[in-house]
């Protein structure tokens, strides 16, 4: 890296250039990557033995296409004028930091490259049908903000990275570890699917007036504010039926009711939004919808290796 990639960030006074990097990533968004993929592992212990490996290979593989589509975002709209110095919620490495647009590029696609790297050893362990899914998640991550019809301008962004990010995940985690998918995996996945569609919904309802002004059509924009934050408080309480539905009918172990204890956190969310007009604002709420998928799904699974481990 040169001196034309990088050169506004030493004259930041009290900004180490770690944590430049460490925002560009947006690690609040980062347990969209982690914590599906422990719990697919969780779940594949209470049928098979667990891979060490492969865990930590489908871990970091999660992380890395995670923090590139975050990059690709950075990328793509600053490419589109609708990032400034003032913009909340971003990583700020090329209108803060003077980062050129090429090398946020460059990043994405070396995370992209091991990832990449990361699959191939993946898919030689496991199946090598992994591939074509693993590349559509991959082909989605970078669509979320790039090419012609960006999915971030429509209202299926939350459903995208819900799907692919919270729900699949689960399940591919699931599959290396066993070789097969099952319904039960399928149907924890669920819950885990509406939280990470949460973290995204939650970014669109703090951004709502500037995406409205810049053209976009999210959900929030379509539903109203208003309308976003009942919605959101609704998919919440889905989420956690979800969970209580799967121990009253027997289908997972008691243990898993663990993760009720994050509700406090998700009314926080929910609230955190009401009143709020400006994206500074509604900056806690937005951070802590992340923390709420976070302890969400570290309580679930440690709810699954109680019950593997009773």
């Amino acid at each position: 890296m040169d001196s034309q990639d990088y050169s506004n960030s030493a004259s930041l006074p009290g900004k180490r250039h770690w944590k430049i990097w460490w925002e560009l990533i947006r690690p609040h968004t980062l347990t969209a990557g982690f914590i599906p993929v422990l719990m697919g592992t969780a779940l594949a212990l209470l049928t098979d033995s667990v891979n060490t490996l492969l865990f930590l290979a489908m871990l970091f593989a999660s992380l890395l296409i995670q923090a590139a589509t975050n990059l690709f975002n950075e990328y793509y709209d600053f490419k589109r004028g609708l990032d400034t110095a003032e913009s909340v919620g971003i990583g700020g490495g090329i209108v803060r930091h003077g980062m050129t647009p090429k090398l946020i590029m460059q990043l994405a696609l070396v995370m992209y490259t091991i990832s990449l790297l990361l699959g191939i050893y993946i898919c030689a362990a496991s199946s090598w049908w992994l591939a074509a899914v693993g590349l559509v998640c991959m082909l989605v991550g970078y669509l979320y903000t790039g090419g012609p019809f960006p999915i971030s301008w429509t209202p299926f962004g939350e459903l995208a990275s819900g799907f692919f990010m919270g729900f699949l995940i689960i399940l591919i985690a699931y599959y290396i570890q066993t070789g097969h998918v099952s319904s039960i995996a399928v149907l924890v996945a669920v819950p885990s699917g509406i939280l990470v569609g949460l973290i995204n919904m939650a970014n669109n309802i703090r951004d709502h007036d500037g995406d409205k002004r810049s053209g976009r059509r999210t959900l929030p924009i379509l539903l109203g504010q208003k309308k976003a934050i009942i919605f959101m408080g609704i998919m919440f309480a889905i989420a956690y039926l979800w969970v209580i539905g799967l121990v009253v009918t027997g289908t997972v172990s008691p243990w898993i009711l663990l993760a009720l204890l994050s509700i406090p956190k998700a009314v926080q969310t929910t609230k955190g939004f009401v009143g709020k007009t400006m994206p500074i604002e509604m900056m806690p709420a937005m951070k802590s919808a992340g923390q709420t998928n976070t302890f969400f799904g570290f309580l679930l699974s440690i709810g699954l290796f109680i019950s593997y481990f009773i």
